[in-house]
């Protein structure tokens, strides 16, 4: 679940909504509650108790139950922001950097957000129905995104032009995954060399 559905459920359909402050106080819940378990996934997995997730955001168990019924919600939930977190910084590299800059900066923040899955990635190999919209809400969402970045590279004569928006996908995805031994910052090295080579021969830094 979203945090866009999360906050539609609190309302139930046919009713009114709550007070202004109470819709703010809700949205302000339901972001708490994302990072929390944001963080203590990574810390603790995806089982940790939900008073540890309720304790950090600083809120009730009834409020963490109240807008995610079931644990696969909040994990869908803390998925999605993470991906709407990396759609929402395309513009904003695209405002601040050079066209080759914030591709790169951008495949650097993709390769995070795929780095965060580590500790999700039992959940979301599971058979839980609840998780199977999100390989398509990742595409849709960041697909686009990444071909905006990309085009206006290859247009302004930095990027080389015959690689695609999918191709830079699956291979950002594939070198994202956990190498033995090695720490999560060793895919981002990684990850950066490659976003680097995308670059023509003589923008390279």
């Amino acid at each position: 679940m979203s945090r866009n559905r999360a906050q539609a459920a609190a309302t139930p359909p046919g009713q009114e909504g709550p007070p202004r402050r109470r819709r703010a106080d809700a949205r302000r819940n339901v972001d708490a509650l994302i990072e929390a378990a944001r963080t203590v996934f990574a810390t603790s997995g995806v089982d940790a108790p939900a008073k540890e997730i309720t304790d950090l955001a600083g809120v009730g168990v009834g409020t963490l139950y109240r807008h995610f019924p079931r644990r696969a919600d909040l994990i869908q939930a803390v998925v999605e922001s993470g991906i709407d977190a990396v759609a929402d910084a395309g513009p904003e590299l695209s405002a601040a950097l050079a066209p080759a800059e914030a591709l790169t900066e951008w495949i650097g923040r993709l390769a995070g957000l795929l780095a965060t899955k580590r500790g999700l990635a039992s959940a979301l190999h599971s058979a839980d129905p609840a998780f199977a919209g999100l390989p398509g809400y990742f595409r849709q969402r960041l697909g686009p995104i990444l071909e905006t970045l990309l085009n206006t590279a290859v247009a302004a004569g930095t990027v080389r032009d015959d690689v695609s928006a999918e191709d830079i996908l699956h291979a950002v995805a594939q070198l994202s995954q956990p190498a033995p031994g090695k720490e999560p910052e060793h895919n981002q090295r990684v990850v950066r060399v490659f976003a680097e080579g995308l670059r023509r021969t003589t923008d390279r830094p």
